[in-house]
């Protein structure tokens, strides 16, 4: 039986999520610059993809699925979600060359490429960015078929306690729908979650757990 509440749960994620902010803040004055090829953007440089990395699990170096804090030679790839926001926070230029010119996207220019590439990429967008304030580590959550898994500290720290999946408000869903994504968050020893973004554009989170009687 699937039980939900209203909101998800904070728990001592402040100070965590200072420490992030104040530690991301400062590379705004690394000129941190990003290649944008289709859906991934690349810090080609290791030391600087290195800090993003550290500093809240921005991305992954390419080639290396597990990645550890330790500092790596290979080249930083990060999803649109992580391009987006860090170009929203000044941290990240994002350069896109086509046919030998070289150009500097703006945000809106981003977006707009963002929202051509993925399906309700700026509602999914509005839940990362939320939970990426709100002090938690997202990253993609494909494996377990939903849009994020969600950290409190980050892979290698934690175990992703939410897989977060995002609705529009009118999106019809299924009994089944339900067993199904809560039987695999279930067997993985997660919380299934529903974001949804409601007319003004405030979000909702429902948190599913499964319950013995």
């Amino acid at each position: 039986m699937l039980v939900w509440v209203v909101c998800m749960k904070e728990t001592d994620l402040k100070l965590v999520a200072e420490g992030r902010l104040k530690r991301l803040t400062a590379l705004s004055k690394l000129n941190i610059v990003a290649e944008l090829f289709d859906d991934r953007a690349i810090v080609w440089d290791p030391k600087l993809g290195y800090e993003l990395f550290i500093a809240g699990f921005f991305g992954k170096p390419v080639g290396i699925s597990k990645p550890k804090l330790a500092p790596f030679d290979e080249p930083l790839e990060l999803s649109m979600y992580e391009t987006l926001y860090l170009v929203e926070k000044n941290i990240l230029k994002v350069r896109k060359i086509k046919h030998g010119k070289e150009k500097y996207l703006t945000t809106k220019e981003l977006m707009k490429i963002c929202k051509s590439t993925y399906r309700d990429f700026e509602a999914k967008y509005t839940v990362y960015k939320d939970l990426r304030e709100r002090g938690y580590v997202v990253r993609p959550g494909l494996k377990f078929g939903s849009d994020f898994s969600v950290y409190r500290y980050g892979p290698g720290i934690d175990h992703a306690p939410f897989l977060v999946t995002v609705y529009s408000a009118n999106t019809k869903l299924l009994g089944i729908d339900f067993v199904r994504a809560g039987r695999l968050a279930n067997s993985v020893r997660k919380k299934w979650v529903i974001a949804t973004l409601l007319p003004d554009k405030t979000i909702r989170y429902f948190v599913f757990s499964w319950y013995r009687l």
